[in-house]
């Protein structure tokens, strides 16, 4: 037979199938079609990484001044503050003035402090204040930046596919969690420290770059805020208030967060339990595991976007969350509990990815910023706070019953909570 004819032939029935089979359980890229989502997104692989060198090199930078972990913590928590402020600040400015022009000044000042920062490790200064305060101001073109951001992708795609354009940058922003930290262990050693932040600024200037080509995005005419203040703010807290489907969406992120974050014991864990796998493996796969499980559900992430019933994507996602991190709690094995804690990772991208739909496309476009706004505040504040949680827990009852305890917490709560509020079970796109 003629193999150059044959290869011309018609695919099969069953060829065509497996293509669609392959469809329905990949990411699902449509959203990709639209180019100014695309050029968002893209702008978005390249940061995820950089901003994560910046993120190792900064706690480096403060240990190798100090010598002090503590340092290091309090380093981190002089972030949070104006992180808060300006996030809940940055939602109401981005429903009032065009988010494509608050994009460009926000990343902008970002790039600027990744280059001070760099100037301050060259130059040898090694003064804690000030990469405290550089810090500071970083986190806080951050709070004003990530809600802009946000809230514009319910105007670059439908309704549709809000679900597909989350999984997608969701999973970008958690594959340079787990790509960015190692590369900087690699070019620490190769490069010098100084010059992570140099990358950081650089990989920045490719994200003004994509969004100066974004399409101008204003508010809609007769809708937003004149300013931004603390009344517009308010009238944001009031309008989670009166729409309870958006404030059971924030309380499940609270709920499975708080309860059920237990990274503040995984340095314990790693010490008492799992230290015959050796303290430092053990330490990093239980880093990692939670970051590639999501990586994992966002890459097969066509298996639920599609979904239209949002509210009982959520529901099922954090009681999935809490039951994997129950297993987790209660694993003797190390393989055995970063498989629960990967499981625990899909049900994060799932939760992600539906929490975040459901504040684009229930939310009027007048009010989106500032519920991105406070979504900021809730995923930045709650995994800090369950760190006080767990490590109070942890110290009074033990590492492993505090861990099962918290995931059992998340599982009843969240259920308690679906029951009591129908508002979150009946919403679907």
């Amino acid at each position: 037979m003629d193999t150059s004819e044959s290869s011309s032939e018609p695919q099969t029935p069953a060829a065509d199938e497996g293509k669609r089979t392959r469809r329905r359980w990949a990411m699902d890229t449509r959203p990709l079609r639209r180019p100014a989502y695309r050029r968002l997104w893209s702008s978005t692989i390249v940061t995820a990484v950089g901003s994560q060198l910046t993120a190792v090199a900064v706690p480096k930078q403060v240990y190798d001044i100090t010598g002090s972990s503590a340092w290091v913590g309090a380093a981190s928590l002089a972030g949070l503050l104006p992180l808060i402020v300006f996030a809940l600040w940055g939602g109401a400015i981005a429903d009032s003035m065009d988010r494509r022009k608050l994009l460009l000044i926000t990343n902008s000042g970002i790039a600027v402090t990744s280059v001070l920062f760099w100037l301050h490790a060259v130059t040898g200064l090694e003064s804690v204040v000030v990469l405290m305060l550089l810090l500071a101001v970083q986190q806080a073109f951050w709070g004003l930046n990530a809600p802009a951001r946000n809230a514009s992708i319910a105007r670059l795609v439908p309704e549709q596919e809000l679900a597909a354009a989350n999984a997608l940058g969701s999973t970008v922003m958690q594959t340079g969690q787990v790509v960015g930290p190692l590369l900087a262990g690699v070019l620490i050693p190769v490069i010098g420290l100084p010059e992570l932040y140099l990358i950081d600024a650089l990989a920045l200037c490719v994200t003004v770059w994509a969004v100066y080509r974004l399409p101008s995005l204003p508010p809609l005419a007769g809708t937003g805020p004149r300013r931004a203040g603390v009344r517009e703010i308010a009238a944001g807290f009031r309008y989670i208030s009166l729409h309870k489907v958006l404030l059971l969406s924030f309380l499940a992120d609270i709920v499975a967060m708080v309860f059920g974050m237990p990274r503040a014991l995984f340095p314990q864990l790693a010490s008492q339990t799992y230290a015959p796998y050796g303290e430092g493996f053990a330490l990093g796969l239980l880093f990692a595991a939670i970051p590639i499980g999501a990586v994992l559900g966002g890459l097969f992430s066509g298996t639920f976007s599609r979904a239209r019933r949002h509210g009982w994507m959520v529901i099922g996602a954090v009681v999935a969350w809490g039951a994997a991190i129950t297993g987790f709690g209660f694993s003797d094995s190390l393989w055995l509990a970063v498989v629960f804690l990967a499981l625990a990772g899909v049900a994060d991208m799932v939760s992600m990815v539906f929490r975040g739909a459901i504040l684009l496309s229930a939310a009027t476009d007048e009010m989106r910023g500032r519920m991105q706004g406070v979504f900021t505040v809730v995923v930045a504040g709650g995994p800090r706070l369950a760190d006080v949680l767990h490590g109070s827990a942890g110290s009074a009852f033990g590492a492993r019953t505090a861990v099962a305890g918290g995931g059992i917490l998340v599982v009843v709560v969240m259920l308690s909570l679906a029951l009591a509020v129908p508002a979150l079970r009946r919403y679907r796109v």
